[in-house]
Parts: structure tokens; C-alpha cells; sequence
């Protein structure tokens, strides 16, 4: 096999991950949803929570679409 199909198929491979993120978001959003239109008055004390969830779920995604573009430069 080439370097260059090698360095393909691994940058591919990376950004795999990035169906978990868009899976991870769906969950942390629609979850946040869910609690908050069953108690209302609590939904302001979760966003916190729920804003630190998605920052930890994109910097994810940034990892895997940065280690990708390590692989093709490289």
C-alpha cells in the first residue's frame, strides 16, 4: 500500500469519530430538553451542566478533526 492511501484511510478512520459526536450532542441537548419541560423551574441550575457537556463533547470533535489533519500533512 502507498503512504498516501495509508494517510487517507487513517485520517478517515479519525474522523469516525465525529458520528459519536453528533450522537453525544443529540443526547446532551434532548436530554437538557426533556428535564427542562418536566420541571421548568430547574432548568436554569442545569444549563450550566449542560453547556460544560457540550464543550466536553465538541473539544472532542475538534481532537478527532485535528489528528486527521495531522495525518494528511504529515
Amino acid at each position: 500500500m502507498e503512504l498516501e492511501a495509508a494517510k487517507m484511510i487513517g485520517a478517515g478512520i479519525a474522523t469516525l469519530a465525529l458520528a459519536g459526536i453528533g450522537i453525544g450532542l443529540g443526547n446532551v441537548f434532548g436530554s437538557y430538553l426533556s428535564g427542562a419541560l418536566r420541571n421548568p423551574a430547574a432548568a436554569d441550575k442545569q444549563r450550566p451542566n449542560m453547556m460544560l457537556a457540550f464543550a466536553l463533547v465538541e473539544a472532542t470533535g475538534l481532537f478527532a478533526l485535528l489528528i486527521a489533519f495531522l495525518i494528511l500533512n504529515s
